[in-house]
């Protein structure tokens, strides 16, 4: 047996486009908040959560009955009406959150790009504006052409930025070294909510497993594209954090925009950096709003009811952790992130109701977006930690430990249980913590150019020894 197949190389390539994306902007502001040791260590243990947790989550939908395709069939076939409500939920903050951190960066590339024109406000509402018009189609399926250029986007946008910052912080004086943190207990914990964001891969596995004509190879190939994934993140966290320390930006993007860390990088390559990650941004931004439309339509006007039912039928009820029972009632199924479903509109009226919809969910996603502007950071860590840990993380291990306790050694339901334990603690905690900063914002000091340092390093870079008054 080959140990990958071609098919095997385009299900992960198809992972891996939609894994790698604006989750990687804040990896090396891990290492400056949370330091070397510790920044490590989350970044292993996160990579072994989420690998087993997405890799559980495949092998709780290979023992399913072949009706169950989508997540929220797997949610309601394990625990039931509450199983597709959380799975669904979670899939839907997701899904919402999102494009609202898309639109926050968007705006805030515009304004670098165009310097001089308008503010990050108004860019944010300009962007908004041009992709209305892909928001109005009346359906979109993501196709492999669109995950390709995000992908490439955003790796693109990587490489330019850490190469110009190798670049021009390599020179370093004799007797200087990059700052540590200033270490704390939120410090630390916060890296749980960007982690989470870069591997939330839970949502994908239905879909791309519903369409492997071998889907009990899933397992290995999810191993070896998050283990790809993991890879990238940890060489983009350590050359972004290399020289540089805790004065790295929160975005590695802005870290070649400005002077802030004592340089002018060229303009080409800022250029060149902010559109790739443009591109990937406006292509993700409808894929993610496509099924919350799908999902409001239904509920405000009783659109798409014909697809949100199970092929054979409902989610069975729970009989025994081995073997469900099957049953053949009617029940309502729910869009995954990658399901979005063709919409069919039975008129030009009920189009015109979907487009007004779709246009006030765009509205309030760019007011919120003005909002938080300045909090883009913080956006990500509570994207990841309110919906993509729970999607992503804690249920996948709880469907998988209902599913098979029986057939588990007690390592592995240890294991689970702390998985879960671990990462719910860490999901309330860092949610609080950053929804204080996205809903209760304070006024930040100006002065401060990095607040991940000690305050002697948090006004000017390390590198100005006239500053700092050494020789």
């Amino acid at each position: 047996m080959a140990f990958l197949t071609l098919e095997d190389i385009k299900i992960s390539f198809n992972l891996f486009c939609v894994v790698y994306g604006v989750g990687t902007l804040g990896m090396p502001a891990n290492y400056a908040r949370a330091g070397y040791y510790w920044a490590t260590g989350a970044l292993v243990l996160m990579a072994a959560i989420n690998l087993y947790a997405t890799v559980a989550l495949s092998k709780v939908m290979l023992a399913a009955p072949k009706y169950v395709k989508t997540y929220g069939d797997i949610g309601e076939w394990v625990d039931g009406r509450f199983g597709r409500f959380i799975t669904t939920l979670s899939q839907l903050l997701v899904c919402c959150l999102n494009p609202i951190a898309f639109l926050v960066l968007g705006g805030s590339l515009l304004q670098v790009l165009f310097p001089d024109t308008f503010t990050t406000t108004v860019w944010i509402i300009l962007m908004a504006l041009s992709l209305v018009p892909i928001c109005m189609m009346p359906s979109l399926k993501e196709s492999a052409g669109a995950a390709t250029a995000g992908a490439l986007g955003t790796i693109i946008a990587d490489a330019v930025a850490l190469y110009v910052l190798l670049d021009n912080m390599s020179d370093i004086p004799e007797g200087l070294s990059a700052p540590k943190p200033a270490l704390s207990f939120d410090g630390v914990t916060s890296v749980f909510g960007n982690l989470s964001l870069g591997y939330a891969a839970g949502v994908l596995v239905p879909a791309l497993q519903r369409e492997h004509t071998q889907p009990e190879r899933m397992p290995r190939v999810i191993l070896l594209t998050l283990g790809a994934c993991t890879v990238l993140f940890f060489m983009v966290s350590l050359i972004g954090d290399h020289n540089v320390g805790c004065q790295i930006p929160g975005n590695l993007l802005f870290s070649i925009a400005g002077t802030k860390l004592g340089f002018v990088a060229p303009r080409g390559a800022i250029v060149i950096a902010f559109l790739m990650m443009h591109l990937h941004i406006s292509v993700v931004f409808a894929i993610d709003l496509f099924p919350t439309f799908y999902i409001f339509e239904r509920v405000l006007f009783g659109f798409h009811k014909q697809i949100f039912t199970l092929e054979t039928g409902e989610a069975p009820a729970y009989i025994d952790n081995e073997t469900p029972k099957e049953e053949t009632t009617t029940s309502s199924a729910v869009v995954s992130k990658v399901d979005a479903p063709v919409a069919v509109y039975a008129s030009s009226t009920d189009y015109l109701k979907a487009c007004t919809m779709r246009l006030v969910q765009i509205t309030i996603s760019t007011i919120i977006a003005i909002v938080w502007q300045n909090h883009f950071l913080d956006l990500l860590d509570f994207v990841g930690a309110s919906s993509a840990a729970l999607g992503c993380m804690i249920l996948p291990v709880w469907f998988h430990l209902k599913v098979f306790y029986k057939d588990m050694g007690l390592l592995e339901k240890s294991w689970s249980i702390f998985v879960i334990i671990f990462t719910s603690a860490l999901a309330i905690y860092v949610s609080i913590s950053t929804g204080k900063k996205l809903f209760a914002p304070t006024i930040a000091d100006p002065t401060i150019l990095f607040p991940y340092c000690p305050a002697e390093f948090q006004k000017m870079v390390y590198l100005n020894t006239t500053y700092y008054g050494k020789p």
